[in-house]
């Protein structure tokens, strides 16, 4: 059976990757720093799908898990899901350097280590997927949050770029609001965002394996998104740098 090692999955985006590979029948690998929701996400997967489930806990904002992870990916992975991440509680201008700092290593040092550990492998075997997680506030300005999704994006699609093996893939996935404990955790309050934009972990997930199987570098789930990432290219950066600005103070 193939498998997937998926960062950050025992809630959201990488719990929903987990429940669809595991009905598809790929054994897993789950990531996440707490040892004891690891263990309750891969019994309730075993007992559902009838899979393999391996739990790997570590903090990829420290070397040592980031290197506990990189070694799993380099013993050889079909799937590799970088979702692991977090947003920040204050603005930039109020949110300690110690945060900032701790966002890019999980945000882009991970996903370029873990990427660049499974990659040799897959080449040689002349099959593979990474799927980045990254975000549609990538396409836009809103400090270091959109900055590393930026970055998440161009990496991907760099990395794809270089790729000759045809059944070797490389994508970013781009979501917009999705209905998770993400904004809960960071304490971001998101009662004023209207219904319409919050995107389902388990469609969104079923849209973004499509897109990987067609070959895509960047997947923007739903047609929302992508009008909003569409019109938002044709904005001036400053205005939307400041409106965006404007409703973080709200």
């Amino acid at each position: 059976m193939p498998t997937a090692l998926i960062t950050g999955a025992t809630a959201g985006i990488g719990a929903a990757f987990a429940r669809r590979l595991a009905a598809d029948g790929f054994t897993l690998v789950l990531v996440a720093r707490d040892e004891r929701r690891l263990g309750e996400a891969a019994a309730q997967l075993k007992l559902r799908y009838g899979v393999a489930v391996e739990v790997l806990p570590a903090d990829l904002a420290t070397d040592d898990g980031l290197a506990l992870v990189e070694a799993r990916c380099r013993a050889g992975v079909d799937l590799l899901v970088n979702n692991a991440g977090f947003a920040q509680r204050h603005d930039f201008l109020d949110t300690p350097v110690e945060d900032e700092l701790r966002m890019l290593k999980v945000h882009c040092e991970a996903v370029l280590r873990l990427t660049l550990a499974a990659l040799p492998g897959m080449r040689k075997r002349g099959k593979g997927a990474v799927v980045n997680v990254g975000s549609v506030a990538g396409f836009f300005t809103r400090g270091t949050y959109s900055a590393s999704k930026a970055w998440v994006a161009n990496f991907s699609e760099s990395a794809a770029a270089e790729i000759s093996e045809p059944g070797v893939k490389v994508m970013a996935l781009c979501p917009g609001f999705v209905r998770t404990e993400f904004h809960q955790r960071a304490s971001i309050d998101m009662s004023g965002m209207p219904g319409f934009m919050w995107l389902d972990a388990d469609k969104l997930v079923a849209e973004a394996l499509r897109d990987l199987a067609l070959g895509k570098w960047v997947s923007v789930p739903s047609l929302r998104y992508k009008a909003v990432v569409a019109v938002g290219r044709f904005v001036p950066r400053r205005l939307v740098a400041e409106v965006s600005a404007r409703i973080g103070r709200r």
